[in-house]
């Protein structure tokens, strides 16, 4: 009788004391409640300054005239897809990578190429040229970022050293600053900052969710900001210092492949697998315009704005170059001339032309 009553009242206290388990699903599921209750407050909180969209506030400006841009350079000399380019700030020379594993330098005037260097891998995915220009940065499937010293007095090949290593491929990479420090971005999910001189890692930056395929900094020096995007639709604000990511923003419905900050560092622009280009604004800490068509079912693999900040430019897998104005979120004109998809697309530092590297095996200079 007792050891039944005994029973009977250990399953009672069982029943009455829950377990840490059940505890611990009701603690999750009030936390996932309150950060619901809390995204939706930053919603509306976020709607009280949308006072008017974009277009209806660039109503009074006038419609942009014709442009008369026409390519007027084509550089040939890889064999494989294009895969990365980048302008020398002295605004003529051109860094090129690709998949058949070379790395070029092309005088962007006379179209010659000064240097050309074999990379030990193929599907060289980035490369950049430093602040000096005296230095190019590359690599790819190796996982590793290579800097090499440009001369002609040596082989430079022979100068070429590894700055980073990640643990997956390195899919972009920018000087930061001076030519003291490199910043790359990884399908490791990651991104991080080296020292270009003992190649000391110096910083890392995780936060996203899946590949990184591309990294911005803002135009002016004085900024501790980057941005980066990828794979898990979001971009990412970083500070730089702390190596803590102050904002996130979504929007997009597949892979971002490319992100470029606006001119006046306040705003910046991506393209992504979903056909479509996005306008996010710092201050405003939301998506302010979408530049879509029906028409348009491509990939955007590379953004960059005009040097006033008026024209987007977007180079797309359907091998065309869309020029938008960004103010009216409308298409002005398209650009043709690739026979295979655009991989990237840059504006010289000075604003007279844009560069696109193609899977064409080309690289074109339109102005």
């Amino acid at each position: 009788m007792s050891s039944s009553a005994g029973e009977s009242s250990s399953k009672m206290t069982d029943n009455a004391h829950p377990t840490t388990t059940e505890k611990g699903s009701e603690y999750l599921e009030q936390l996932a409640t309150e950060a619901e209750e809390l995204r939706k407050k930053l919603d509306q909180e976020r709607q009280k300054l949308n006072d008017i969209p974009i277009q209806q506030a660039a109503e009074r400006l006038e419609v942009m005239g014709s442009l008369n841009i026409k390519q007027r350079r084509i550089l040939k000399g890889h064999v494989g897809k294009v895969l990365c380019m980048d302008w020398s700030l002295d605004k003529r020379h051109i860094v090129s990578s690709s998949q058949d594993g070379k790395v070029i330098v092309w005088d962007g005037f006379t179209t010659n190429k000064e240097h050309a260097l074999t990379m030990p891998t193929t599907w060289v995915m980035a490369c950049a040229f430093s602040p000096s220009s005296q230095m190019i940065a590359c690599g790819g499937l190796d996982n590793k970022c290579s800097v090499v010293p440009l001369s002609f007095e040596d082989d430079i090949i022979q100068k070429k050293r590894q700055v980073a290593t990640h643990t997956s491929y390195m899919s972009c990479c920018t000087f930061l600053r001076s030519d003291n420090l490199i910043l790359t971005g990884s399908g490791d999910s990651t991104c991080a900052i080296w020292d270009v001189e003992s190649g000391q890692l110096i910083q890392n930056f995780h936060g996203h969710t899946g590949d990184v395929f591309a990294i911005d900094v803002p135009k002016c020096d004085t900024g501790n900001t980057f941005i980066s995007a990828g794979a898990d639709k979001h971009s990412l604000v970083w500070d730089i210092r702390s190596g803590q990511c102050v904002q996130s923003f979504e929007g997009h419905e597949a892979d971002i492949n490319t992100v470029r900050f606006h001119p006046n560092g306040d705003a910046f622009a991506t393209g992504s697998d979903d056909a479509t280009c996005r306008l996010f604004d710092l201050r405003a800490d939301r998506q302010v315009c979408v530049y879509e068509k029906e028409s348009i079912l491509f990939p955007v693999n590379g953004v960059d704005f005009s040097l006033s900040g008026r024209i987007l430019f977007a180079g797309y897998g359907d091998y065309r170059v869309g020029v938008w104005d960004s103010l009216k979120c409308v298409r002005h004109s398209v650009l043709y001339g690739h026979e295979n998809r655009i991989s990237c697309l840059r504006t010289s530092p000075d604003g007279t032309a844009v560069c696109s590297a193609s899977w064409d095996c080309t690289i074109r200079i339109w102005a």
